[in-house]
């Protein structure tokens, strides 16, 4: 069995593309579907889809918080729980978040075993953090 066994799934790109030859929509399958999904389950604002209301992430809430051991530790435990409800097809193994040393970006580096196959996959998912603290101090009155 390889790795784009039809029951891992076939299904459109994220974000969708089209050929121009034929204008027919580009498919993906197998764990790069899997790969897509977890990106477009933890990109999308749950609550955001009307007829999927569960469907999605609240790490949104992460986005202007200090990018301390904390906020790491909270971020993984949340995009984990998501992936947990979120994504059958995966057993998630391990969920760690990581800041870059600027603590500009925050990652989330998600390792996960496919179940029908058996089979490891890491997987990042950069997560911008626009951390207020990050910004430079206001001038000193009387100087400019």
């Amino acid at each position: 069995m390889g790795h784009d066994a039809p029951f891992l799934g076939r299904g459109w790109t994220f974000p969708p593309v089209f050929n121009a030859a034929d204008a027919s929509l580009s498919m993906v399958a197998g764990v790069e579907n899997i790969a897509q999904s977890l990106n477009l389950l933890l990109a999308t604002l749950q609550g955001s889809r009307a007829l999927l209301p569960d469907f999605g992430s609240n790490l949104n809430q992460f986005v202007f918080r200090r990018s301390d051991a904390q906020t790491l530790e909270e971020l993984a435990e949340a995009a984990r729980f998501i992936l947990l409800h979120g994504e059958p097809r995966i057993v998630v193994e391990d969920v760690r978040s990581q800041a870059s040393a600027d603590g500009s970006l925050m990652q989330l580096v998600i390792a996960y075993r496919v179940t029908q196959t058996n089979t490891r996959h890491n997987h990042v998912y950069p997560f911008a953090s626009l951390e207020g603290s990050n910004l430079a101090p206001p001038p000193k009155a009387g100087i400019v």
